[in-house]
């Protein structure tokens, strides 16, 4: 079994067209997305179309949580992902808002090497990060209350792989808004073979100038198209 996790899309359908030609050269039983399909980018309502028409696998991640339920007026998010969250909301149609609102928060999966397990941040709630440098004992605390051999969460936008014991942890980065330094979309690739998983770590390359030019086009905040050039904050 050959499992394609990705995540962190956030509206840009220029990086997910080019990460669907990827998969279709490396091909794989079943793509999961780790959340976040809207938020930052420029085309949310297609990114949504995208996957549903796709079938994948989807999480609920934290920015598709604040565009699709009322979680009430934060004085403390006023910040260019809330400006971003705010005109995503007003994009989208009724049908798009209630497949968001109907995404499960994570998932597991039966392979020939164990159980895998998928969530945006923590187990239960998408807006807590999960933080993978955390210490052995807490990593393997979490591991055992999972029973997983494969634990994937999202949301630092930074590809990641850390092996403690038998359980293998990543984080698949972002699709659409990478923070590794380098611009493209990030694509994991679980083979669920043998004794123990193998994890290889991709960089795809896409029109990421389009991208850009979107987010600038629809008047979004330019340090989006920034990060979208260069994959990195600042």
């Amino acid at each position: 079994m050959r499992l394609a996790f990705i995540s962190d899309i956030h509206g840009n359908i220029h990086a997910l067209t080019a990460v669907k030609r990827f998969l279709s050269e490396n091909i794989v039983n079943q793509v999961i997305v780790v959340g976040d399909l809207v938020g930052y980018g420029a085309s949310p309502g297609p990114v949504i179309d995208f996957v549903k028409r796709e079938g994948w696998v989807v999480g609920l991640g934290s920015s598709d949580m604040r565009v699709a339920m009322d979680m009430g007026d934060r004085a403390d998010r006023k910040g260019v992902a809330d400006q971003v969250l705010n005109w995503t909301k007003k994009m989208l149609t009724p049908e798009q808002v209630d497949f968001l609102r109907r995404l499960p928060p994570g998932g597991r999966i039966m392979t020939p090497v164990g159980r895998v397990r998928f969530f945006h941040g923590s187990p239960h709630d998408p807006e807590q990060r999960l933080d993978l440098m955390a210490a052995e004992r807490e990593l393997e605390s979490l591991a055992e209350s999972l029973g997983s051999r494969v634990v994937v969460v999202g949301g630092t936008h930074v590809p990641f792989m850390r092996v403690i014991g038998e359980t293998t942890f990543v984080d698949p980065g972002s699709v659409g808004l990478t923070l590794n330094h380098e611009p493209g979309a990030d694509v994991v690739i679980v083979d669920c073979v043998g004794r123990k998983p193998k994890v290889s770590l991709h960089k795809v390359t896409y029109d990421f100038a389009s991208s850009a030019f979107d987010v600038m086009a629809w008047n979004l905040p330019p340090v989006i198209a920034d990060v979208i050039r260069t994959g990195r904050m600042g």
